[in-house]
């Protein structure tokens, strides 16, 4: 086999460029075996070289069924790679493993992929072929035998794939057109109106923390007297609550109601909202 049909072989085998995959069989004088691993090796130092630059780009995929549903993030560092359809065809299939695996990112990243390569040398090597920083970001597989999953995509790239993607989950023994549009306008809701939690109490502390801390240093300099700030910082802090907690929001199809009121509304009474989860690029 001449010099050039081993380049050939070797850009179908890694997907290397022509001046790498051509140096790297000068380096292995021939051996394509010897070759892989160089490749392997340069794509792992140029990988390196890139972790300390910014991703704040990329696409969001769902994958799964109304049972069994995940979303994983994966960041780049410009719109243009985001679109690209190595990227595009790495991440689709990235996110059907996700869900194979719920979202558990230590086993991910050791699976296999269809190349026969594991999900951590496949990005490896789109790093170095694409020459951008890539990661993969946040994951969450939201899976419950006794709920329906409903989902939502918002500024969509190619198939499953966005900017913004939103699962939530409903439980009730009920299968009707009403349920299944209060799902389509929840996730809809979610997208737009980012609740930290389900209810209040479910926030995470550290954020109340940071709030409370804040509230604090406005009424601190404020000049108020110190019972005053007190019924100002309580009052401010339950409507910071009220605000970020799913169920008590402003419904974003009629503000005036609260989405638990819309839930009660219903008149299912089975009807719960069991969890969500929404991941939105640069977030």
């Amino acid at each position: 086999m001449s010099d050039i049909e081993k380049v050939k072989k070797l850009r179908e085998a890694t997907g290397a460029g022509f001046k790498d995959c051509n140096l790297a069989i000068k380096e292995s004088a021939g051996d394509l075996d010897k070759a892989v691993e160089i490749l392997r090796v340069k794509g792992i130092s140029k990988a390196s070289k890139k972790m300390s630059r910014d991703a704040k780009e990329g696409v969001v995929a769902i994958s799964g069924d109304e049972m069994k549903t995940s979303i994983i993030e994966v960041n780049c560092e410009t719109d243009f790679v985001a679109k690209n359809n190595d990227f595009i065809n790495f991440v689709k299939e990235l996110s059907d493993l996700n869900n194979d695996k719920d979202s558990n990112l230590d086993e991910l990243k050791k699976s296999k992929m269809k190349n026969g390569n594991t999900v951590e040398d496949n990005l490896v090597a789109l790093i170095a072929k694409i020459g951008e920083k890539i990661t993969i970001g946040k994951t969450k597989t939201i899976s419950n035998s006794t709920s329906k999953n409903y989902q939502y995509l918002h500024t969509v790239v190619k198939d499953n794939l966005a900017k913004l993607a939103v699962v939530v989950s409903l439980e009730t023994k009920e299968n009707s057109d009403i349920v299944k549009t209060f799902g389509k306008q929840l996730s809809m809701h979610i997208a737009a109106s980012n609740p930290l939690a389900l209810e209040s109490n479910l926030i995470d502390k550290a954020i109340i923390d940071k709030e409370q801390e804040l509230v604090t240093e406005e009424l601190k300099n404020s000049g108020k007297p110190e019972e005053i700030a007190k019924k100002i910082s309580s009052g401010k802090m339950n409507k910071f609550k009220e605000e970020n907690a799913l169920l008590t929001q402003a419904w974003v199809m009629e503000p005036k109601k609260k989405v638990q009121d819309v839930l009660k509304e219903l008149s299912i009474s089975d009807l719960k909202i069991k969890e969500f989860s929404r991941i939105k690029i640069g977030e």
